[in-house]
């Protein structure tokens, strides 16, 4: 489940950044009962962006932020008090990094699920029960 995170440069101090990715992607497991899943924890992937201060922008004006995404089946992110548990704690941890800096109205998230059967996993596109049955593996 590929999570990228993007940031203005200098939000984060260079020695949090691995912190805060890996906050997240411990997020997403808890919150999914998968935390220590063999097949599922090295499958929730991330990619860092940092942006210039002059390539972030909010309506349009050059702005400070943070913008989670992440990209997941459709069972995942689909109860509302996880949507709810989940973001909050993504947001928490971005401001938490930023030393209070950021303002948590300049974080924002936001989740897109992929098409049953696109999710590839070992080379092989799955379903959502072909990927269920491997998750439970682990």
């Amino acid at each position: 489940m590929p999570i990228t995170v993007t940031l203005t440069n200098g939000i984060i101090p260079s020695e949090e950044l691995e912190k805060v990715v890996k906050e997240i992607t411990d997020a997403f497991l808890d919150h999914h009962g998968l935390k220590g899943n063999s097949v599922m924890t090295p499958n929730v992937t991330a990619q860092l962006h940092i942006q210039p201060k002059n390539e972030t922008f909010s309506g349009g004006i050059p702005i400070e932020g943070a913008w989670v995404e992440i990209k997941s089946p459709s069972f995942a992110l689909a109860d509302r008090e996880i949507q709810k548990k989940f973001f909050a704690e993504v947001t928490n941890s971005i401001h938490k990094h930023s030393g209070g800096k950021l303002p948590k109205k300049h974080i924002w998230t936001n989740a897109l699920h992929t098409i049953d059967g696109t999710w590839n996993m070992d080379g092989i596109a799955m379903t959502n029960e072909e990927l269920g049955a491997e998750i439970a593996k682990g």
